[in-house]
């Protein structure tokens, strides 16, 4: 389907065109950022047609949470339609779909007109790229745009935390853990294809960096670990002996895998999904506000974007059942908006607290003394942990993609458990929710990842530089919908029936010192087991 069509039919599903008029409101006829974020496009506040289509189920974004939440439904008999505000992005070997950074350009960014990573000092024309910096009060949310969600740009950790650590960051949901650990982690596992680098891969020329940080790890006191990623390895191998063009070889996945062989939610859940002709996925579909009507049905109201941001098309979807998967932000500020403008009533007073950054900080290993070789191989495949922290935290190296002359610069990532101290406020003049992150929450966290990054510089030479200290931010949001206080333990909507929140959004803060991706999967395979079995026919 071209990217910006309009849905293909699917049982169930219903389209027709009418004429309204502006009672539909200014936030349905554009306006600022809502759902699952801004077009920066706007249209007259006047009379327009708008397309309504009636359907049974609605999944809002494509991430790990939409991913799981389309394929399950369509598995029950449920016709869904899945939106996205992102594009659909094809890859295959030696593609050229995503940007490389040295040549960073407009598909990088989600429609601004200068790139949003990196320090580039470029401009280009607005474009619905793949990256979108959520800037907020003390902390930038870093958020995918892209059908497929985030795991089209992520690195791709896998990692599954310790029954410990889940319970002291989800304590509402830690009696999940047994059933998570016996079933739900392992179907995600599965289905992404989740292995950790192959030997032969590990030692050779381009991963020295992944082995000098091997060796050093334990002289700074951290256990080291292979990182489980979804992956199929023989791409890489590929680039080592010249079939395919270098991209994991040279970890420059930050846009996106050109190359193929990364096993990202499009092309497994939701291929699989759709394979079924129950699901329609529609790309560039902004969601701009979600409403009840008289009837407690649920109404979106959409715009149909084309790649520059313009609107093509104004959409109002009725449906029987929303599930909100458009990521922690995105689900949050929709939620949000909802509540302040009177359009969902008795939403729970907890929606829009709980979020954290799941304790993100990125380092730069400048310099060490050991050979970290001409280029670093990624996806990020080895780890640590320091055993004996008072608050549990991991250390992972990541590949840098750009090298500058006479210095070299290995990247290493923090995280562990925070509170989710974050909270999010209806600002009217932008129409839209902003975060506010209180910057001292994360301080016993973060003066922790400072000395473990300090002992690796102390055991393996060289300089280790904060690059958020004067820009917080995180790629791993989560909260803002938090489980017990704003959904129940299978991501329903309190007091609302057919209203459903199934991505990170419903998980307060962190997710036990790991990467959320695999546990927000989890989660929602293991709540869509039995949104299935109990809802399914009697809720919608």
């Amino acid at each position: 389907m071209p990217d910006n069509a309009s849905p293909h039919p699917v049982p169930g599903i219903t389209r027709r065109h009418v004429l309204r008029t502006a009672a539909l409101g200014a936030a349905a006829l554009g306006g600022s950022v809502a759902g699952t974020g801004s077009a920066r496009a706007t249209t007259s506040k006047t009379s327009a047609d708008v397309t309504e289509l009636r359907a049974r189920a609605v999944v809002v974004g494509t991430g790990f949470g939409g991913g799981v939440t389309a394929l399950r439904l369509a598995q029950a008999g449920v016709s869904t339609l899945v939106l996205e505000r992102g594009r659909r992005w094809v890859t295959g070997p030696n593609s050229t779909t995503f940007c490389r950074f040295a040549t960073m350009d407009n598909r990088s960014a989600w429609l601004t007109d200068h790139p949003v990573v990196g320090g580039v000092d470029k401009t280009w024309t607005p474009y619905t790229g793949v990256l979108e910096p959520v800037v907020g009060n003390g902390m930038t949310a870093m958020v995918g745009a892209a059908v497929g969600g985030g795991s089209i740009m992520y690195h791709g950790m896998s990692l599954q935390p310790t029954k410990a650590n889940f319970a002291t960051s989800i304590p509402f949901a830690a009696d999940l853990y047994d059933d998570l650990n016996r079933w739900a982690y392992p179907t995600v596992t599965r289905a992404l294809g989740i292995s950790t680098i192959p030997y032969d891969l590990l030692a050779s020329d381009p991963y020295k960096s992944s082995r000098l940080f091997q060796e050093v790890a334990p002289e700074a006191g951290l256990s080291t670990f292979k990182v489980p990623l979804p992956i199929d390895w023989s791409y890489a191998r590929g680039e080592l002996t010249g079939q395919y063009e270098p991209t994991y070889t040279t970890s420059d996945i930050a846009f996106g895998v050109d190359n193929g062989g990364k096993h990202s939610i499009d092309v497994t859940y939701l291929a699989q999904a759709e394979s079924t002709g129950l699901v329609e996925v529609a790309p560039l579909h902004l969601v701009r506000d979600l409403a009840m009507d008289a009837n407690k049905h649920w109404v979106l109201s959409v715009d149909r974007i084309d790649t520059s941001g313009a609107v093509q098309e104004k959409i109002q979807v009725t449906a029987d059942a929303v599930f909100l998967n458009a990521g922690s932000p995105g689900t949050t500020r929709l939620l949000v908006k909802s509540r302040a403008k009177g359009l969902v009533p008795d939403l729970p007073d907890a929606v829009g607290t709980g979020w954290g950054n799941n304790g993100d900080r990125i380092w730069a290993w400048i310099n060490p003394s050991g050979d970290a070789g001409t280029q670093q191989g990624g996806p990020a495949c080895i780890g640590g942990t320091d055993p004996d922290s008072p608050i549990p935290l991991t250390l992972v190296h990541a590949g840098s993609p750009i090298q500058t002359a006479g210095v070299t610069a290995l990247t290493v990532v923090g995280y562990g458990i925070v509170e989710g101290a974050g909270t999010w406020a209806y600002d009217a003049d932008t129409d839209d929710a902003v975060l506010t992150w209180p910057t001292d929450t994360d301080a016993a966290l973060q003066a922790l990842i400072t000395a473990r990054m300090q002992a690796l510089a102390a055991a393996g030479g060289g300089l280790m530089v904060d690059t958020n200290a004067n820009a917080p931010s995180t790629w791993h949001s989560l909260g803002g919908v938090p489980m017990g206080d704003s959904v129940d333990l299978y991501g329903r909507v309190l007091g609302h029936k057919g209203l459903y929140v199934l991505d990170g959004a419903r998980i307060p803060g962190s997710t036990g010192a790991c990467n959320p991706s695999l546990t927000i999967a989890a989660l929602a395979e293991h709540s869509m087991q039995t949104i299935v079995r109990q809802d399914v026919g009697r809720v919608f």
